[in-house]
């Protein structure tokens, strides 16, 4: 599996370096997604822009793995640059109903800082009651 990663104090991107989301790669990435949970990022940016296809929605179901090991780490997993056939195939298989998925990579970091000034101010609620 090619791919890129690139660490940020709040979040990480991987970026699928390949033209096909297949079998071979599930297995790797769901690896991937673990490791960087285990040192402690929560949230998670998948960028697909690169993937051309994918046949089987049995492979796009590994991003699940990704998306609960954020959200039981209290953070975000989101899914950005799918094409429009990858879209059909996440929508068919109703993983649009459980990811966040969005179109450009600038509107997926902006969530996630959206996101952390939420849990910032929510904290600071909480700690003067």
């Amino acid at each position: 599996m090619k791919f890129s990663i690139d660490k940020h104090e709040k979040y990480v991107v991987i970026s699928l370096n390949e033209v096909k989301f297949s079998n071979e790669i599930t297995p790797k990435l769901k690896s991937e997604f673990i490791l960087l949970n285990a040192e402690g990022y929560c949230n998670i940016v998948l960028d697909l822009s690169m993937v051309e296809e994918c046949t089987d929605c049995q492979d796009l179901s590994s991003l699940l793995v990704g998306d609960r090991l954020c959200k039981n780490a209290n953070g975000l997993f989101i899914v950005t640059g799918i094409n429009q056939q990858i879209a059909q195939i996440i929508e068919i298989s109703n993983l649009n109903q459980s990811l966040n998925i969005v179109s450009k990579l600038d509107e997926a970091t902006d969530l996630i800082f959206m996101e952390e000034i939420e849990k910032e101010l929510l904290g600071s609620f909480d700690q003067k009651d």
